[in-house]
């Protein structure tokens, strides 16, 4: 009788283990199927190779594309382009350094631009002057 106690306590615990070791979710370093053969280790962490040409990165936005059946849009020279992308990535002033200047001689965007920082600047003082009380 104390024979059979014992082997079912045992298949109870055996099977908990079981179930606690299937568990737990575990994640794998090189993606979800591992390679026959790989006993992992840095094999996986070296950068890729790229397999594109530089011709063809050169002449190419790759990775623009959005549709299924596209391909990725040519790149076009300079002159193809509107005016207005160019100034796009000029920096544009901070608050402090509009704040030294003067205001009546600002140019219209970067007053546009002041009063715009200059209300933000304020209601984060209002703000945490609230949080304070």
């Amino acid at each position: 009788m104390a024979m059979n106690c014992t082997r079912s306590l045992r298949s109870i615990i055996i099977s908990k283990e079981a179930a606690g070791v299937l568990g737990h979710r575990t994640f794998a370093a090189g993606g979800s199927k591992a390679k026959k053969g790989s006993k992992g280790g840095g094999a996986g962490d070296t950068p890729k190779v790229s397999t594109l040409s530089k011709e063809i990165k050169s002449s190419t936005v790759v990775g623009a594309n959005i549709l299924k059946d596209g391909a990725d849009p040519k790149v076009m020279p300079d002159s193809d382009y509107p005016d207005w992308l160019w100034h796009l990535i000029d920096k544009h002033p901070p608050l402090s350094e509009l704040r030294r200047k003067n205001i009546e001689t600002l140019p219209y965007e970067d007053l546009k631009r002041f009063v715009k920082l200059d209300n933000r600047s304020r209601i984060k003082e209002n703000n945490s002057i609230k949080a304070k009380n």
